[in-house]
């Protein structure tokens, strides 16, 4: 996984670099450029900066991608897609057994949490990129979409997780999903790898704070 300081690695394959110059391939070519996003703005980087960045020329770059639009919507995706994922395993882990007891609502959404969690700390600059969108673009403004749809859908697991009684009623459950990822966003601002929190142990914190605060109290009133 490229972190945004980490070293382009040289290409696997050739023919994208002129001679004397270092060849890239499409990881390496992605890290920068959301590095140069995160840092500079996508409005305000050129694709002669990224190239100067890479130390290769901006044919080189044509060679994997149409320009930086694609650069833009191959980043989104990959913070994207990890994320629905959490959403579309049945039990919330990869490979769960189908014929296993169905988890509760509320084992459903501390998963959901917790994966959201590891996305984070796994794709950092990735997922930062995503959650600086303005929407200026079309590729932004999809992004953006498919986020609320996200949101919407762990809301409803906050429903479900109330209905069942496993979540205080008192808390609206769009307001509840909104404080739980702001308290998994507001890690971007200030998480940085290799700082002694394993993504395990951020999860668990994460999850330790909100679900204590959010748990239905035993003889409070409905």
């Amino acid at each position: 996984m490229s972190e945004p300081d980490a070293a382009p690695a040289p290409a696997r394959r050739g023919g994208n670099g002129r001679a004397g110059r270092v060849a890239y391939d499409l990881d390496a070519v992605l890290a920068v450029a959301v590095q140069a996003f995160n840092e500079r703005g996508y409005d305000a980087t050129s694709m002669g900066e990224l190239a100067e960045r890479l130390g290769t020329s901006k044919s080189a770059i044509y060679y994997h991608v149409s320009g930086k639009q694609e650069l833009l919507r191959l980043a989104l995706e990959r913070a994207l897609g990890n994320l629905e994922a959490l959403l579309q395993e049945p039990d919330g882990q990869p490979g769960g057994a189908p014929d296993a007891a169905a988890p509760s609502a509320l084992e459903r959404l501390e998963r959901v949490i917790r994966g959201a969690v590891r996305v984070l700390v796994q794709e950092l600059p990735f997922v930062t990129l995503l959650l600086r969108l303005r929407g200026n673009t079309d590729v932004e403004r999809e992004a953006l979409a498919r986020r609320r749809e996200f949101d919407h859908a762990v809301a409803r697991l906050v429903e479900e997780a109330v209905a069942d009684g496993a979540l205080r009623s008192d808390v609206d459950a769009r307001t509840a999903t909104r404080l739980l990822f702001g308290m998994v966003n507001s890690l971007v601002e200030w998480y940085r790898p290799g700082g002694g929190l394993t993504a395990d142990q951020l999860a668990d914190a994460v999850v330790a704070m909100a679900f204590e605060g959010l748990r239905a109290q035993p003889g409070a009133r409905r």
